[in-house]
């Protein structure tokens, strides 16, 4: 029987893993009294080994002899690879021979070959036998590299060692890719030199080429919609181009939109989550405003003339385009307005107005143009002087004092337009040195000509506060909290109240915010239409805002459409509990966007709202209080001129004057010192507050 049929240190077996796995490993001891053997494999770049017990070799291996305990052979040295010898001899007490070879140079050459001589001992029947001879072992050396290279042995060889070879192999490959991807790397860093993001701009742009891109063109047909909602990007500005920040927005077709978010694997390797989104429309970096004008507020002017209530929203991350788009371009601080939606749909007004159509209704066009900061209504054509907010007797909504003022040409609107841009509350950010910090509100409303009190119809056009601000509410200014907490909380009721438009009987959460309240007739008149432009940002440093911004607006439309939601009538509008009710419904439609914590702090913040309200309510008649009291305490005083006064009458007056006036004050020490109790409230919960 041949030498490799016997168990023995270098025989290739099978065995089996714990998990049930057969394979082959090479024995490197074997001890016949406990019967058992010792096997080593390569396994993913590493030596393994383990104990295996003979019956276990047996049952996968019936082509392999097992001696018995007692019974002799000859222990002859192992016909190994050059790479299974260097691998085997981290076990150097099994190992009877050691040998230098060196393989071929990488001219082809052959090295000499070398043994050390060492004393070698061979079991033979029992008797043994020492040898000393270098000679001996170099012929033995050398007939085993005949049996290598022979074609008959070179199919016998182990498992073990065509692992190896196909490690060497893989390294090689890994090795010659490794280099073309450098040679990539130069070849496209000479392209963008400098670029930080090079290799994400190098996938998106491979990500590119298999695309058909189709964008939209002022040739498509109008679609008509209950609620539109549509996208716009904008070009890279002059800071981004700077930073050699990379597009990650690509418009494919005209109504989808792929943002390609930059990811990291476990092992740091780079690669795109390429995610689709899809709306009604989807404006790219070479549409104009007259091209978003067309496909957003200009069907929507039809509505008001028919005698229903119109509204735009332009939605958004601070610095995304939403005022460029809604008020026009921007020259350093100055505004082009009459490139902006609001001038091209005052354009549309009079031309629909002037019609044969609708001549003869002998409509009135007026204007209003209003903010909404922090929960606060101002004016911004009289001074940003600051609005209520009331119900009349036919539950509806009311600005009181709000300046509406007659227009009948684009050049009237226009300079209202830029009057009030001028005044919007506006501050610094990150992403813009002039950012829109409140959400403008410009109406343009039709009346008759014979009762100018009767609306005949309204358009609002909306540019939303920055939507990155919603989430600014752990800020260690409070009033930067209470801004982003009312931004918050608007949005979210802003959603909703467009949602429910689609959804028949549903319920209206408008009372949560003053936006929400100020557009109710928008949401619950018979006629309504709604359209939303969501603005995005294309740099890799704004990815996450604009997928925020992206899912928001998707789900507005998530169940836009079916039949048009009427008044239904509301009980207690005034009521504090149906306010709070209103707050924990919009808690129940926005699980995702609200926690348990953000809820309890937008109640706390309405409630210092509230009593902000009342303090100042207060101070204002405290103050007429007090001109009144120092009226009649000159007249009390004048009684004392009279030479025969009555005194007992005098004292009497005096005194219950006194009385009054320090129950008054005493009252608005009272409100103050429950304000203060709310504001240290507040205070302390911003510090807690977990917020997604």
């Amino acid at each position: 029987m041949e030498t490799s049929e016997i168990l023995q240190v270098g025989t290739s077996i099978n065995i089996r893993r714990t998990d049930g796995r057969v394979h082959s490993a090479m024995v490197a001891s074997v001890n016949h009294e406990m019967r058992t053997a010792t096997v080593e494999w390569f396994e993913q770049g590493e030596t393994k080994g383990k104990e295996v017990d003979m019956a276990a070799i047996e049952a996968l291996n019936p082509d392999i002899r097992i001696l018995k305990p007692g019974e002799n052979y000859i222990h002859e040295p192992p016909i190994l690879h050059q790479t299974s010898l260097n691998k085997l001899q981290r076990n150097p007490t099994h190992q009877s021979i050691a040998t230098t070879i060196n393989n071929k140079n990488s001219n082809g050459s052959m090295r000499s070959t070398t043994a050390t001589s060492r004393l070698t001992q061979y079991q033979r029947n029992g008797q043994v036998a020492t040898i000393e001879n270098s000679s001996q072992i170099s012929k033995e050396l050398g007939s085993s590299k005949t049996s290598i290279n022979n074609p008959q042995q070179n199919a016998k060889r182990s498992n073990v060692v065509k692992e190896v070879e196909k490690l060497k192999r893989n390294r090689e490959e890994r090795r010659q890719r490794q280099a073309e991807e450098k040679a990539e790397k130069e070849a496209f860093l000479q392209l963008a030199p400098g670029n930080p993001h090079w290799e994400l701009l190098n996938m998106i742009l491979e990500y590119r080429r298999g695309l058909d891109i189709k964008p939209l063109t002022e040739h498509d047909a109008i679609e008509d919609h209950l609620i539109t909602v549509c996208v716009r990007k904008r070009p890279l500005n002059k800071r981004e181009a700077a930073r050699k920040e990379v597009d990650v927005i690509t418009i494919p077709s005209k109504n989808q939109l792929i943002v390609h978010e930059p990811k990291n694997k476990v092992d740091l390797t780079k690669y795109l989550e390429n995610q689709l989104f899809r709306f009604d429309y989807a404006f790219d970096e070479t549409c104009t405003n007259d091209i978003v004008y067309k496909y957003t507020a200009q069907p929507l002017i039809k509505t008001i003339f028919e005698g229903g209530f119109a509204t735009c929203f332009a939605y958004g991350q601070t610095g995304s385009g939403k005022t460029h788009t809604m008020g026009g371009d921007f020259n350093g601080r100055n505004q082009d307005c009459q490139k902006g939606i609001y001038a091209m749909a005052a354009g549309d007004v009079f031309k629909y107005a002037n019609s044969a159509k609708y001549r003869n209704l002998n409509l009135v066009v007026s204007a209003s143009f209003f903010e909404i900061y922090s929960g606060k209504v101002f004016d911004l054509l009289n001074n940003k002087m600051k609005l209520r907010i009331l119900e009349d007797g036919k539950q509806q909504v009311q600005v009181v004092g709000l300046t509406e003022k007659v227009v009948t040409s684009v050049d009237e609107v226009l300079k209202l337009i830029q009057k009030g841009n001028q005044a919007r509350t506006s501050g610094q950010t990150s992403a813009n040195s002039n950012s829109s910090r409140s959400h403008a509100v410009f109406q343009i409303i039709l009346r008759s000509h014979i009762s100018m009190q009767k609306i005949h119809g309204k358009f609002s056009l909306i540019d939303l506060a920055g939507n990155e601000r919603g989430a600014d509410t752990s800020s260690a200014n409070r009033q930067t909290r209470m801004e982003g907490a009312e931004i918050n909380k608007s949005l979210l009721a802003l959603k909703e109240c467009i949602r429910a438009l689609g959804r028949k009987g549903a319920h209206l959460p408008f009372r949560v915010s003053k936006l929400t309240q100020v557009l109710r007739d928008s949401f619950v008149g018979p006629n309504s239409r709604t359209c939303m432009i969501a603005m995005i940002s294309p740099g890799v440093s704004s990815c996450e805002h604009s997928l925020n911004t992206l899912r928001y607006a998707d789900r507005v439309k998530e169940l836009g459409g079916g039949d048009l939601l009427t008044s239904q009538g509301d009980d207690g509008f005034n009521s504090d509990k149906q306010g709070d009710g209103d707050l924990m419904h919009l808690r129940s439609l926005s699980e995702n966007d609200m926690t348990p914590e953000l809820l309890n702090f937008h109640q706390v913040i309405s409630e210092l709202q509230a009593a902000e309200d009342n303090m100042l309510d207060n101070h204002k008649q405290t103050i007429d209080q007090l001109h009144a009291t120092a009226h009649r305490a000159e007249r009390i005083l004048r009684m004392a001129d009279d030479v025969t006064y009555d005194q007992e009458a005098y004292c009497k007056a005096w005194e219950e004057l006194l009385d009054n006036t320090v129950a008054y004050i005493v009252r608005a020490q009272e409100i103050v010192s429950d304000y203060k109790v709310k504001l240290a409230t507040e205070e302390q919960l911003s510090r807690k507050t977990k917020r997604k």
